[in-house]
């Protein structure tokens, strides 16, 4: 490792950036495109995680040099090299443990009506981090120097745990609507507060989001989940306008309080509930290590089915009847809108279905059979759902809170007695398959399919029984099928 030395905090003119460790790589290939002539900076990501105290996993570099002469300088040091980014002017390579990127200086902007960055090669450094997102993105190292060039205040606005652009705000959103749902990554992740100036620009420019792709926009929206204050990213999306256009569903949820208030903030209990669902998190060791992006969004969208299913009772109360229901199917459709994986869409969407599962324990007590249910609906999302549910216990009523809590220490008390038991977690019909098609003389095809059931929904009822009493109970069936008669 190469030390960089001098405060860790330096001044922008200084000529020192850290006391921090370096990968030797860095040196290394600022030396290669020094004895070729060419300058070489580690620039953006990696230079501010230096100042925030971490080691970026990805190392990114510019330069003068073009993509044909950079292939030059690295091929017979890099493992590997590829030309994905070529047009982009970024040749990418992988040393040892090390994956780097390295492009050349450039400016780019993005056509109104296009979705597609226009590149073209910029000169200088300089004007290279001047159209870069936020001045803590726009500082970089010269190497092999390790002289900090720092233009336009990004220590100082590290400092000050600011976000500002380098230019004016409005040029860089147009440049790059994207920046905008940055962000507020940015502020979930790092903790920094938009400058008045930047949230001014995303007000008036929210509607430029729509030209980015669903792809591009749920990468961001991920990385704002699944930061250390994901409520704060989540609050400036609503704030600015921006979850108008990518996360309507959240922006739908700030309905309005009745002047007797009669119900609670839907939004702002559901900013809470994302919050304490944070907290539930394990360390890696644990039973659901965070940051765990299907449990976080589903505490954010689980009462996204409510401002739909909203009816004023005639006592006066506020009612939302089968939000739940209604909740997992908006929020399936908006993943899918945003491009998420399937399994991502299903557990997110069925946690959401499942969260009012609990409600009504306390006061009615469940048989063996619906706890059986329970974990068998929530299946591998269980830990989750015990987390979501808790969660989601948001009252001011210190008495209701601990009678919720205690009433659901007592259902996992009585799922870890019959997981122990029967072996809940893998709840299994008493007759597989075959033995099934066995007894009933019957060839694969929806019948055994509909044996399998019958014979799931006893076990569920009844819990395990011996496999005699498994198959007094098929045939006892299979007598009640119209298709028995049929068979030969």
């Amino acid at each position: 490792m190469v030390h960089l030395f001098g405060s860790q905090f330096p001044s922008a003119t200084g000529s020192n950036a850290s006391s921090l460790p370096l990968p030797a790589v860095v040196i290394e290939l600022g030396e290669l495109f020094a004895d070729a002539g060419h300058e070489l900076s580690l620039v953006g990501g990696p230079v501010r995680d230096l100042f925030l105290g971490r080691i970026s996993p990805d190392l990114d570099f510019t330069t003068d040099a073009d993509p044909d002469t950079t292939i030059a300088v690295i091929k017979k040091w890099a493992d590997t090299f590829w030309e994905i980014g070529r047009d982009f002017g970024t040749i990418g390579m992988r040393k040892g443990q090390h994956t780097i990127e390295v492009t050349t200086y450039r400016a780019e902007a993005y056509d109104p009506d296009s979705r597609k960055p226009v590149v073209a090669f910029g000169t200088s450094l300089e004007d290279d981090l001047f159209r870069r997102d936020f001045t803590m993105n726009a500082m970089a190292l010269r190497l092999p120097s390790l002289e900090l060039v720092d233009p336009y205040g990004g220590v100082k606005d590290l400092h000050a745990g600011l976000l500002r652009t380098p230019g004016a705000p409005s040029s860089s959103f147009s440049d790059d609507p994207l920046r905008m749902m940055r962000a507020a990554r940015f502020a979930s992740q790092l903790g920094v507060t938009v400058a008045p100036e930047v949230a001014a620009a995303m007000k008036d420019m929210a509607g430029r989001i729509e030209i980015i792709s669903a792809e591009r926009v749920r990468d961001e929206l991920v990385k704002l989940v699944n930061g250390k204050d994901p409520r704060t990213g989540v609050d400036l999306l609503v704030d600015t306008g921006l979850a108008d256009h990518v996360l309507p569903e959240v922006a739908a949820l700030r309905l309005e309080i009745d002047e007797h208030h009669r119900h609670k903030d839907v939004y702002q209990h559901s900013l809470t509930v994302l919050e304490q669902a944070c907290s539930l998190e394990t360390d890696d060791d644990g039973a659901l290590p965070g940051p765990d992006f299907v449990l976080r969004f589903a505490a954010l969208m689980h009462d996204v089915g409510k401002p739909a299913t909203r009816r004023f009772e005639p006592s006066g109360a506020v009612s939302f009847r089968h939000h739940d229901m209604v909740g997992s199917k908006l929020t399936a459709k908006r993943m899918k809108k945003l491009r998420f994986d399937n399994d991502t869409i299903k557990a997110v969407s069925r946690l959401v279905e499942l969260h009012m599962r609990f409600y009504g324990y306390g006061e009615a007590g469940w048989t063996d059979s619906a706890v059986r249910r329970y974990v068998n609906d929530a299946g591998p999302l269980l830990e989750r759902l015990h987390r979501l549910t808790r969660s989601d216990v948001t009252t001011r009523n210190k008495r209701k809170a601990e009678q919720l809590a205690f009433a659901y220490d007592d259902l996992e008390q009585r799922i870890a007695t019959l997981q122990e038991q029967e072996q809940l977690d893998a709840v299994r019909p008493d007759l597989d398959g075959a033995r099934i098609m066995a007894l009933l003389g019957i060839k694969p095809g929806p019948l055994v399919g509909r044996a399998y059931r019958f014979l799931l929904e006893e076990r569920l009822e009844n819990g395990p029984a011996a496999p005699e009493e498994a198959e007094a109970k098929l045939l006892a069936w299979w007598r009640e099928q119209p298709e028995f008669s049929e068979q030969p």
